[in-house]
Parts: C-alpha cells; structure tokens; sequence
C-alpha cells in the first residue's frame, strides 16, 4: 500500500493511494498513522478492511495538499556519508561504521511544502534521502532480522544549513533541524511495494537540473546494517524515521559550492516512492 495524509496543516487525515493514482479517505478505519498504528498491526487491518470497505472510501481530489505521510515520530535518526563519494565531495574519510545525528521532528512538512531558509542562513543545501519508517520496536536486532522491523519507506529531502551544521561548533543537529527542513512523502510505500531498498535509483533536480542522480546500491552500509547499528544504541519505536544518507551531488561538494536562494525549485524521487517538488522562499519574521 501506499499510505498518504492530506489535508491541510495541522488537519492532515489518513488516506490511501491506490495502484491506478486515485487517492482515498479511510479515516472511518484509522485516526492516524502513528506509533499505535505502526505497533498495532495497523498495515495489515487496514488491508483488510479495504477489501471490504474501498468503495464506500470517499476520492480525495488530485487539489487537494498532501501532509507529511505520518504523524509527528518520536525521533528521525538520521545517517551521515553513508555513499562513498558524498564522503569524498565533503572531504571527509568514509566512516569505519554509521555516522548518526538526529534531526528535530518538528522540521517535518508535507512533500510539496516550501522550503524556507532560515534567518541568518547563507548555506541552505539539498539532499536526497531514503528514509524508513520502523513498524516494530528495535532493540539490539540482528542484520538478519532488520527487515522484519520495517513498516515502508518515504522519500525524503534532508535539507541542511552547511554553516550551521559544520562551523558553527557542537553536533550537526543545529544545521538539520530548522522548519521545514524534512519534506516528507508523497507516500509511505509499505515493505511490500519495495522489492529491495538496496538498489533503488534517486535523483534531486535544481531549477530543473539534475545535481544529484545515484542507486542505494552505493551504500557504504546497507539498510539492514543501519537499522541494526543504531538498536544497539537506542530502541526504535514504531513510526520512528531513519533517513539513510545522501548520494554525491550536493551544494556543498560543487566548485564552487552552490546554495540555495528564494525562488529556486527542487524536485526529488526515488523508485517507487513517488516524486517531490519544494518552492525555496525566505524566512520572514
């Protein structure tokens, strides 16, 4: 299945897009996809109640916004220089084992929400993502079980202020976490939609140039490697993000480096996660 929330912001209501792009309501089944929902066995109740109940669901017009596909996670867990050559754009020595940072949740907007640069940012930059969406609590699971522990998994643009992030001291979180820096969606993409997260093609496109064009085949450490890395640090909840790091093609890797400004246009996708598009605008107070 592909799970969406549309609505508008902070009255985003759970939906379903169908095989054929039809987007339905099934907010008569569930509330929101959370944590419960995730833990519950919710993907699969709600298959079921589908088979029975999809034609009453009303259409959900193509007008209509698309929320972040789930609802606030307790965290996003995010993995740094996790493709070989984004290492080397950043100058940096591809890690012995996963780089991790957090990102603040309350950086997250619809897939379609603008992107806006935050006040004193001269260093906004793009990435695109991989992200998970756990489905059952982790805690120090093997590489072989990982998989089971996953719900699906969403595009995600891992917007990121290089300045704050890099030379303004302490972890980088503070260059991670501003609003609006992880668009999310269009859709969760259950684990059945995604024959092997391992090798799916990305791509990022600036104003309509391609900047960033990779495969999660370039992995240093794959998805099982990173989900059972990080439960031996923390226990993963269900709804919980982990974004799996960004290919080569930033702003920050170019000669010289190129960042964001208001008015530009990015657009991402991933195979079998659909595509997304965010308007750059300027923070105003």
């Amino acid at each position: 299945m592909k799970l969406i929330r549309f609505g508008t912001k902070g009255n985003e209501k759970p939906g379903v897009q169908l095989q054929d792009g039809t987007r339905i309501d099934v907010s008569d089944f569930v509330e929101e996809y959370n944590e419960e929902f995730f833990g519950s066995g919710g993907i699969q109740a709600l298959e079921s109640w589908l088979i029975d109940n999809q034609t009453h669901c009303a259409v959900i017009d193509s007008s209509v916004r698309l929320g972040a596909p789930l609802a606030r996670p307790s965290k996003i867990v995010c993995v740094g220089l996790n493709y070989a050559k984004h290492a080397e754009e950043s100058g940096m020595e591809p890690p012995k084992e996963p780089v991790l940072f957090f990102k603040a949740t309350s950086a997250i907007v619809g897939p379609n929400d603008n992107i806006i640069i935050p006040k004193g940012s001269v260093k906004t930059d793009w990435e695109v993502e991989l992200a998970i969406v756990i489905g059952a609590k982790a805690s120090y699971v093997s590489k072989a079980d990982a998989l089971s522990h996953v719900a699906g998994y969403v595009l995600h643009n891992d917007v990121s202020e290089r300045e704050f992030q890099i030379e303004r001291s302490g972890q980088w979180v503070k260059g991670k976490s501003c609003d609006t820096f992880a668009p999310l969606g269009p859709f969760i993409a259950t684990v059945d939609e995604i024959a092997d997260p391992n090798q799916l093609n990305l791509w990022l496109k600036l104003n309509g140039e391609t900047m960033q064009n990779s495969s999660t085949e370039d992995f240093i450490f794959n998805v099982q490697e990173v989900i059972s890395h990080i439960s031996q640090f923390m226990t993963l909840l269900p709804g919980d993000i982990i974004s799996t790091g960004t290919p080569f093609g930033v702003g920050l890797g170019l000669n010289p480096p190129k960042y964001l400004v208001p008015g530009d246009e990015v657009e991402l996708g991933i195979d079998g996660l659909g595509v997304s598009k965010q308007k750059v605008v300027a923070y105003k107070d």
